[in-house]
């Protein structure tokens, strides 16, 4: 591991899974770089390894979702993060999940928070790709759930 790589380790990120739809088929990644960027109008990113294919489906699918796990959902984030993976409508089998009206995404449920976006500037930075979205809808917020973090290369509920 880079100096760097453990370096940003050290800092605390929220979880969540990404999907898109394209076509036929669904697709979705765990991520811990999403945030916040505006709140009038709201807009969020996410950054993405740019030699994925999850990358290469956002670059000419625009709207997708983002599921933010809560601390129960370590083993969807695992699932969702192992290299090879299949059809995320497979990796959610047995999960509660539902399409996004907006999106046509799936969207995880039993989160924190779920958000339906659609990109609207694509930029490419270093290896990974940001992608900076109006949020289109908020399919659900739940307060009262604890939210999965990554820290020091392990998920962790918050507070431990």
């Amino acid at each position: 591991m880079s100096e760097f790589t453990e370096a940003m380790a050290q800092l605390a990120a929220g979880v969540a899974v990404v999907t898109v739809r394209d076509g036929r088929d669904d697709l979705g990644v765990t991520v811990s770089a999403l945030m916040s960027v505006s709140l009038e109008p709201p807009l969020l990113l996410v950054s993405l390894a740019s030699g994925g294919y999850l990358n290469e489906v956002l670059l000419r699918q625009d709207r997708w979702a983002a599921s933010l796990l809560s601390s129960g959902q370590a083993a969807i984030a695992s699932r969702f993060a192992t290299a090879g993976r299949p059809s995320a409508r497979l990796l959610l089998a047995g999960t509660p999940h539902h399409r996004g009206t907006h999106s046509g995404a799936l969207v995880v449920e039993g989160g924190v928070a779920a958000l339906e976006a659609e990109t609207t500037t694509v930029v490419p930075a270093g290896d990974h790709t940001l992608f900076i979205a109006a949020v289109l809808a908020v399919p659900y917020v739940e307060p009262s759930l604890q939210p999965l973090v990554r820290l020091r290369s392990r998920y962790r509920p918050v507070g431990t």
